[in-house]
């Protein structure tokens, strides 16, 4: 279980922290991918289910949906800890914590994962074992703002810098996590051999009772229609922002700094519109145009 307290992080451990590094062509935190062996060997269960995204991609709210999904709505249970401990970020890795592998191994089963990896650094046990994996996928422009926010509250991140130059890092693929375009076509990719479930940030935002049948359908689960319309709300954007067990509010300011952005900000679609410039927003557009010719992937920046 990970628990955060003040002051918990030692200036020795802050230079590891700031850096991202290229680990097999993907830029990651160095942190993350110091002592790989753990990750690349976890071993799955057959009944794990895995969630993926690229960072900024709704996953705090999709794993709050599989999490009330788990425990048929019942919002006690889903008040039991951090969504952090009942959905542990696999590949993290935080000084003097358990890792996230760490946290899975003594999870009972059915174990909810969460992962940020491309396709290609994914552990091998997951295919073998045949789990249901669920992959969210949010239009380039929101997550590149959202991740720019997201870089200047998170103290393990490198410091960000002003907009256009994070925006220049972010379409050259050189943060952590590396190009958006590779990992959501790698995943897109790999739902062909694979029975990976893949949605859309904006279909979740459009419809979440329409989104969330598919959840369950895939899952094989079934819940009444008001179990449903209780996830829906209990798993709203203004609900979840006030949730203490979900808005990563119980991490303090000197790892988390909330003071001027909530990590929950906003979660529309759309919001691009107020920060990319017209000259931004042309010279995206080439090069989304150029990175995404020839797949059948399709976002909306708007809904």
């Amino acid at each position: 279980m990970l628990k955060f307290e003040e002051n918990m992080i030692k200036d020795e451990d802050i230079e590891m922290l700031h850096s991202v590094v290229s680990f097999r062509g993907v830029p990651m935190a160095k942190m993350n991918v110091e002592n790989w062996e753990p990750v690349e060997y976890f071993q799955a269960r057959h009944d794990d289910v895995v969630l993926a995204t690229y960072p900024k991609a709704g996953t705090t709210w999709v794993s709050e949906i599989l999490d009330m999904i788990y425990n048929g709505g019942d919002l006690e249970k889903c008040q039991r800890d951090t969504i952090y401990n009942r959905v542990p970020y696999m590949e993290i890795r935080i000084p003097g914590m358990p890792s996230g592998v760490d946290q899975l191994e003594l999870l009972a089963s059915p174990r909810l994962i969460k992962t940020h990896l491309p396709i290609q650094l994914m552990p091998e046990s997951f295919w073998e074992k045949k789990c249901k994996v669920i992959y969210v996928a949010r239009n380039a422009k929101d997550v590149a703002v959202s991740y720019f926010f997201f870089h200047q509250m998170v103290k393990a991140l490198p410091d960000p810098g002003p907009w256009d130059k994070f925006l220049a890092d972010y379409m050259n693929g050189t943060v952590s996590y590396g190009s958006w375009y590779d990992h959501v076509k790698g995943w897109w990719e790999k739902r062909k051999q694979y029975g990976i479930l893949y949605l859309f940030y904006e279909d979740l935002k459009e419809d979440p009772k329409r989104e969330i049948k598919k959840i369950l359908h895939y899952l094989e689960k079934e819940l009444s229609d008001e179990v449903l319309e209780k996830i829906v709300h209990h798993t709203s954007f203004q609900v979840m922002s006030k949730n203490d067990m979900a808005n990563y509010k119980t991490i303090p300011n000197d790892i988390l700094n909330q003071t001027n952005t909530a990590f929950m900000r906003k979660g529309e679609a759309g919001d691009w519109k107020n920060h990319f410039t017209v000259a931004q927003n042309e010279a995206f557009d080439n090069q989304y145009q150029e990175q995404m010719l020839g797949t059948s992937l399709h976002f909306r920046t708007a809904i």
